[in-house]
């Protein structure tokens, strides 16, 4: 299954290829830069990605993550691992995206109503 870029993805390719491809290609370098594997590569970026409260960010590395063998639980682990480092109300907000990608089919939470809390 082909992956679907963002629309501003789409557009700053449009515009401006050549940056794009740099952008790629030091993402690329970065990756074979070290002994870290893909899968935690991945949980780092999600990481990096809560931390800059890039909500589009979370969820594109959490479908990666998931891709490349990363299970539901190991994703929830590498966000709640940060609470110290970011904060508990950044990890609650990146454990919220992460979840609109974990659990699609879920139905919204109504006001007033409990979270579950996530099987560990």
């Amino acid at each position: 299954m082909a992956s679907k870029k963002p629309k501003l993805y789409n557009s700053l390719n449009k515009l401006y290829p050549q940056y794009v491809a740099a952008v790629e290609s030091l993402g690329e370098a970065a990756a074979r830069a070290g002994p870290l594997d893909e899968k935690t590569l991945q949980l780092v970026q999600l990481a990096g990605a809560a931390a800059s409260r890039s909500e589009g960010a979370v969820h594109s590395h959490v479908r990666r993550a998931l891709k490349i063998g990363a299970t539901p639980q190991e994703v929830r682990h590498a966000l709640i691992a940060l609470t110290s480092t970011i904060g508990f109300p950044n990890v609650t907000a990146a454990l919220s995206w992460a979840e609109d990608v974990l659990r699609p089919a879920a139905p919204p939470l109504r006001s007033g109503a409990r979270a579950a809390h996530p099987p560990g």
